[in-house]
């Protein structure tokens, strides 16, 4: 790939602004991050995604508990413009038309990214195939893999009739989009002036596509059974190579991706290894994940380093001279952080939460192996802890899928845990945890909590974004933080590196136990007792942290290992 060609970003979501419910969590913030910082290094990308009018969803919860879930309601024309270009993938024999609607993601310097967003809803097309793009990860196996069809098979025909024909690379970010791969291959062998693709074609298209996995757990990988691949998008002579399908009775979309990609990428240390264990026969790299700076630091921090670190938004690796910031000014830019977080909280949920109380945020997916109640697994520790050494309250965020009901019961065990705390532990959860609210979170708690059973955390990022408004983490010692820590200088660890091995039994009991420990002997009289020593765990979490752990970093990772090489 020479350097006038682009690369084109596939994500089957990606957060470009609060306002736009095109994102459900990680995935989506991540690809977010991604595309900003492209601008701002001026990369020449293009990015590709499916426009979800009805968003992931918009979440309430009840006094008790109970989640439930309604459409999000948006403008799509008050936030993208629509391109005149117009394709069609076949769904099972029918031609679904698609059009495609242009966000534009400027950089630092004025430099721009395209983001499509391929949308089905077009007078022309069934009832049944206007609503294909709405929902973000809803509907069936069908609706999804009907989705996957659309995002693949489809992006890259709009990006043929957009007129972008320089793409040297395609990224495939997670396997959603793992289609692109087939059209890439039949476009080749067309080139090439033969009817059926061979394994020439196979490996030309190899040559072109780069893949990053982000999921550690095997059920965490789509795959869809033969016939109804076939059913949807036909048969294809694509199926009959076992170096491309690789699959006797389903299709599995990381497969696909690993079999057709020329550099393949987990997104932290730990990850890459996890990954390396689990397709044991293919080559597999790490780029540990990065946010994007300019997006999530808060804008009272912000003043603080454009008055010290001036030019940190093009030069985050300059975040180091954090340390040489006086302790009087990273105190005050989180006091406005903080003010600016609970008088949301009060206002929204009258919660009642206070200043100069020691606050604690978990913000997650709430699913099982996030463990979002490991804080309370024994609630009279944590009220004594609270009643001795120094208050306490925490702040609680995430949505279940509304299909996931262990997730929805975590909801309610933590609605239960703050009403057994009431009067000793100020807890309440803040519904409809989105982008917005991520800001105000990871800026303005006193310490990130992540408690994931390991190694399931492929990376996480919310404890990247705490860093750079100086908020530490305690965090189990999986993904990103098996990096990022520093025990007691850039946060804290619960448990030890033991719990980054891959197996199947972890100690609940032991990491609640570690968890209040921590929270007991170090982190709290550290915070009420010895200000100025939390002070430096604060500036040592932007200095060596936040200064490594950003998409700049992450980008010019992926121009060298894997756009241009």
């Amino acid at each position: 790939m020479d350097a006038t060609s682009s690369i084109a970003y596939f994500s089957m979501e990606i957060a470009v602004e609060p306002g736009m419910p095109t994102y459900a969590g990680g995935l989506g913030i991540l690809a977010g991050d991604t595309v900003r910082a492209a601008a701002d290094l001026r990369i020449p990308m293009v990015a590709v995604t499916l426009l979800h009018r009805k968003g992931y969803f918009y979440q309430r919860v009840s006094s008790s508990g109970e989640q439930t879930e309604e459409p999000v309601a948006w403008s799509v024309e008050d936030h993208v413009t629509e391109v005149p270009a117009r394709i069609t993938v076949g769904i099972e024999g029918r031609d679904v038309a698609v059009r495609a609607w242009r966000y534009k993601v400027h950089g630092a310097g004025g430099h721009v990214v395209p983001v499509y967003f391929l949308d089905t809803d077009l007078p022309e097309n069934a009832p049944q195939d206007r609503v294909l793009t709405h929902q973000l990860y809803g509907g069936d196996s069908h609706y999804r893999l009907c989705q996957e069809a659309i995002l693949g098979l489809g992006g890259v025909r709009i990006l043929r009739a957009l007129g972008d024909g320089r793409v040297g690379r395609y990224h495939m970010n997670e396997g959603h989009s793992a289609f692109l791969v087939l059209e890439l291959v039949e476009e080749h062998a067309r080139e090439a002036g033969r009817e059926v693709p061979g394994m020439a074609d196979v490996h030309a298209v190899r040559e072109r596509c780069v893949f990053t996995t982000h999921t550690p757990v095997p059920a965490g990988h789509d795959k869809y059974p033969v016939d109804l691949v076939e059913k949807v998008i036909g048969t294809r002579p694509e199926f009959a190579m076992s170096d491309v399908f690789c699959c006797d009775s389903e299709v599995n979309m990381t497969f696909l991706a690993l079999n057709l990609s020329r550099y393949v990428n987990g997104v932290a240390k730990k990850h890459g290894e996890v990954t390396r264990h689990m397709f044991a026969s293919h080559t597999i790299d790490s780029i540990t994940n990065g946010v994007h700076m300019t997006t999530w630091v808060s804008p009272a921090f912000a003043e603080v380093f454009d008055r010290h670190i001036p030019g940190w938004r093009e030069d985050n690796f300059s975040l180091r001279y954090a340390l040489s910031i006086p302790k009087a000014e990273i105190w005050q830019a989180h006091h406005d952080a903080k003010r600016e977080l609970l008088d949301f909280v009060n206002r929204t949920t009258n919660a009642g939460l206070e200043l100069e109380t020691f606050t604690i945020g978990f913000a997650r997916r709430m699913t099982p192996y996030k463990r979002p109640d490991l804080l309370f697994h024994d609630p009279e520790r944590l009220r004594q802890i609270a009643g001795s050494v120094g208050p306490v309250q925490v702040i609680c965020s995430g949505k279940a899928h509304p299909s996931d009901q262990e997730g929805k019961e975590i909801i309610r065990r933590l609605t239960e845990a703050a009403h057994a705390l009431q009067g000793d532990v100020n807890v309440v959860f803040v519904g409809n945890y989105d982008m917005a609210l991520g800001q105000l979170l990871t800026a303005g708690v006193d310490l990130w909590l992540n408690t994931p059973h390991p190694p399931m955390e492929a990376s996480g990022t919310s404890g990247m974004k705490a860093a750079a408004n100086g908020v530490p983490s305690l965090s189990v010692l999986d993904g990103w933080w098996i990096e990022g820590c520093i025990e007691g200088v850039t946060g804290w660890a619960i448990g030890d590196a033991r719990n980054g091995a891959v197996t199947d039994e972890v100690n609940h009991t032991r990491d609640a136990e570690d968890l209040l420990r921590r929270l007991e002997k170090a982190i709290l009289p550290m915070f009420y007792t010895e200000r100025d020593r939390f002070l430096d765990v604060m500036r040592h979490a932007i200095a060596l942290n936040a200064s490594f752990f950003n998409t700049q970093r992450m980008m010019q990772q992926y121009v060298l290992k894997a756009y241009y090489l």
